[in-house]
């Protein structure tokens, strides 16, 4: 079983997150009784139910890029004022 990052853990919602550990212990049991056909469809569970949280993190990243920008640019603007 993959697990996912932990950027992406912090950022699952309760139910989420809880499903999530749910279906890494099922997969994990599965794996130890080397039920490897089982995995493959709760992985492919797993990856799909981390999505809403891996946009959450994009979202979070454009949000810093754009205070980033917006600071760089008020910079500017101040060395342009005291010139």
């Amino acid at each position: 079983m993959r697990h996912c990052s932990v950027q992406v853990r912090s950022l699952l919602t309760r139910d989420e997150l809880d499903r999530y550990n749910a279906l890494m212990e099922v997969g994990g049991y599965l794996e130890d009784q080397n039920r490897y056909d089982l995995v493959y469809p709760v992985q492919k569970e797993i990856d799909i139910l981390i999505l809403p949280a891996i946009e959450r993190l994009k979202e979070k990243s454009r949000d810093r890029d754009r205070a980033t920008a917006e600071f760089l640019e008020s910079l500017k603007n101040q060395e342009q004022e005291e010139e």
